[in-house]
């Protein structure tokens, strides 16, 4: 959404590694500047393809550059490789349409390198020690889909693009040239990463526990769909904000043919997205959605608006279980600033608390000050209570065996949200953790912060982590 996060949560990240992927949280507190900057002709390769980057520099430089697969302990792949890098122009409309630098350089994505997230870091050759002037990211996918994991995480690429404002514009107003709001940002130029805010911890977590993870992207939901049949479990970490609709359309698939998904993520799924250029671009008119072509059509299922909005009529509820609409902020944006940070558990029978030792009411998630897991952003349904339980009313599309077993109190600013002519103007929503089964099963955690538990050993939310993953991962 219209997010503003401090320079102290943006650096949270303290490895070697992650210094490069840090991105920019507003106009004030941007990333330092680097000596080169560049893109890669594609998000995520398999073993064999070649990595093609596209590179800049503010004058003629010599580098070299080595490989990284960023997990729980950096593997560096690929090492002293020389670049010469020289300075490239900027178009006007590199925001929207792309740098067209050309090739500065190549390699190919070994058999050996596994699937995960990967940095290209430079270092300036001149220079002992050498210190790291850039970085670019890319993803590798699984040679053999499935065979050596059969959890799949896709990070959420499309957000990191939507915050990207190199070139002047993003999606959003609040860090745009003459706070101008994009309507369609480009993968062809420089990427801000959210990956060490949102993922890393959640990986490192994961590898550091025996969990064997592959990797893909947002747009391979997209166009490379024949994955996700050989995986038991689709995992979305963090802050994935931005879905196209053959996205949702083959992850629905997925979860009605008996696939697994564990939202462990917050303002999932909140925007539409229509991508180009096959998927080295996204468009998106939000609130401005009457300015879209497609409105004019009168066909308004790809309207590139809230995914919840009555025009679009798809809610995000009917995938993950949970929507922005229903949610909110939480300690952020001026929103329940003083909130615990903690769920309240309302039903700890469920098989996602056990070995927890929870009881019903218990608070958990908020163990240590810096790592409280209910914060940012949140989804929720619509509820009401009864016996001082809470039930989905469903009429928001939350599906009808949904549980909710866990809330914590959020609401969204005004700016955000009262140009929704539908918007009920001071309503107060809940991050919402619950479950749902249709054909597969759907597990939601209804807040971006989940991972920061992880990141702090948080007893309650490793040991839920570790029910969902080894129920919905193995067999």
């Amino acid at each position: 959404m219209n997010h503003l996060l401090t320079r102290r949560e943006a650096l949270q990240s303290a490895s070697a590694v992650a210094v490069a992927t840090t991105w920019p949280q507003s106009a004030s507190a941007q990333p330092p500047k680097r000596t080169i900057e560049g893109y890669t002709d594609q998000l995520s390769y398999r073993a064999g393809e070649k990595v093609n980057l596209h590179l800049s520099a503010a004058t003629p430089t010599a580098a070299t550059f080595t490989v990284i697969r960023v997990g729980d302990q950096p593997e560096p792949v690929l090492a002293d490789q020389a670049v010469k890098v020289e300075p490239q122009p900027v178009p006007r409309e590199a925001s929207s349409h792309g740098c067209r630098w050309p090739i500065t350089t190549s390699f190919p994505v070994d058999e050996n390198w596994r699937s995960g997230y990967y940095l290209v870091q430079f270092h300036d050759a001149g220079t002992k020690p050498a210190p790291v002037i850039g970085s670019v990211f890319f993803v590798v996918r699984p040679k053999e889909p499935g065979r050596h994991a059969k959890i799949l995480l896709q990070l959420a690429t499309n957000t990191y693009n939507a915050y990207t404002n190199w070139g002047g514009y993003s999606l959003y107003a609040y860090n745009g040239r003459h706070k101008v709001q994009g309507r369609r940002v480009s993968f062809n130029r420089p990427q801000y990463s959210q990956f060490s805010r949102w993922e890393e911890p959640f990986v490192k977590w994961a590898e550091r526990n025996g969990y064997a993870l592959d990797y893909c992207v947002n747009s391979d939901l997209e166009f490379h769909p024949e994955l996700l049949k050989h995986y038991k479990l689709v995992l979305s970490v963090g802050h994935d904000e931005y879905w196209s609709a053959p996205m949702r359309d083959h992850l629905e698939a997925f979860i009605g043919h008996g696939g697994n998904v564990a939202f462990f993520s917050g303002n999932t799924c909140c925007w539409q997205v229509r991508t180009e250029e096959h998927g080295r671009a996204l468009v998106c008119w939000k609130q401005n959605f009457g300015d879209d072509p497609v409105y004019k059509t009168g066909n308004y299922q790809t309207l590139s608006t809230l995914w919840s909005h009555y025009l679009v009529n798809r809610p995000e509820n009917t995938l993950t279980g949970v929507g922005f609409l229903w949610g909110g902020y939480h300690r952020s944006h001026g929103q329940f600033m003083d909130g615990s940070g903690a769920y309240t558990l309302h039903r700890p029978e469920h098989w996602l608390f056990a070995g927890t030792n929870l009881k019903r009411g218990a608070s958990f998630g908020a163990k240590l000050p810096e790592y409280k897991v209910v914060g940012y952003e949140c989804d929720g349904c619509e509820l009401v209570w009864k016996d001082a339980l809470p039930f989905p009313t469903h009429a928001d599309g939350t599906p009808p065996n949904f549980e909710v077993l866990a809330t914590a109190p959020a609401r969204w600013h005004p700016d955000d949200c009262e140009w929704y002519e539908k918007w009920e103007k001071g309503r107060t929503g809940y991050a919402v953790l619950g479950c749902y089964t249709r054909g597969g099963t759907v597990v939601t955690v209804g807040s971006t912060d989940w991972s920061l538990g992880l990141r702090g050993n948080d007893p309650a939310i490793t040991r839920i982590t570790q029910n969902v993953l080894d129920k919905l991962g193995h067999g």
